[in-house]
C-alpha cells in the first residue's frame, strides 16, 4: 500500500487544501486566477523533518511532468532560506537520479487561501458514517478542517497507514467503537 512508499506520517498536525502562488485575491475553484491547487501541511519538526516532507513530496508524484495549466503545476512554496536551500538541493538530486528535467518550481510562500469546504478532507467525506461522526465532533466547519484527527483519518481512508498503524492510533482519534471498527476495515482493504 501507499504507507510503505511514503513511510510514517507521525508529526503531521493538520493538512488543508487551497490555492496559492498567485496574486488573484480570494480565489475559488471556479475562479482560481493565477493560483495553483495546493496543500498546506502543519507539522511538528521534532517528529518530522522538512527534509522528510520533501522526500514524501518527490515520491508522491512525477515531478518531470509539465502541467498544461498553472492550476496543476508541481511546486514547493518555501517559508525561509533553509527550506529554500533544502528544496533546491533535493530538486537537483531528483534531476540527477531521474536523468530528466524536473518541472517543479521552487517559489517563496506569500499567502494561502483555503479551498471551499467540500474540497477539505475529500476522501474522508466519501465515508458517510465517519464524516457524520466528525460533523458531530466538530459542528463548526473550520474546526473540522483544522482537526488533526480528521487529517489523519482522511489519510487512513486514502490508504496511508497500515492496519497496525491505524489500530495503534485509534484511541487518539475520538471515534466511537463502531467507527473505529469501520476505519480498521477500510485500512485492511488497502492492505490487500
Amino acid at each position: 500500500g501507499p504507507d510503505s512508499r511514503f513511510g510514517s506520517m507521525d508529526g503531521i498536525i493538520r493538512t488543508r487544501v487551497g490555492y496559492t502562488g498567485g496574486e488573484t485575491l480570494y480565489p475559488t475553484y471556479g475562479s482560481m486566477g493565477d493560483h495553483s491547487e495546493s496543500i498546506q501541511i502543519d507539522y511538528d519538526p521534532d517528529l518530522l523533518s522538512y527534509k522528510k516532507l520533501l522526500e514524501i513530496f518527490w515520491k508522491s508524484h512525477d515531478p518531470t511532468y509539465r502541467a498544461r495549466r498553472r492550476q496543476y503545476m508541481s511546486a514547493i512554496f518555501y517559508h525561509d532560506e533553509g527550506q529554500k536551500r533544502l528544496a533546491l538541493e533535493t530538486l537537483a538530486r531528483e534531476e540527477q537520479q531521474r536523468n530528466k528535467k524536473v518541472q517543479t518550481e521552487i517559489l517563496p510562500f506569500v499567502k494561502f487561501y483555503l479551498a471551499e469546504d467540500y474540497h477539505q478532507k475529500y476522501q474522508l467525506r466519501q465515508h458517510r458514517e465517519l464524516i457524520s461522526e466528525f460533523k458531530n465532533m466538530y459542528p463548526r466547519t473550520l474546526d473540522f478542517i483544522n482537526s488533526s484527527a480528521a487529517a489523519r483519518v482522511n489519510g487512513y481512508v486514502s490508504g496511508y497507514g497500515s492496519p497496525d498503524v491505524v489500530k495503534m492510533n485509534l484511541d487518539n482519534l475520538g471515534l466511537s467503537a463502531a467507527s473505529s471498527r469501520r476505519l480498521l476495515k477500510i485500512a485492511n482493504r488497502w492492505k490487500n
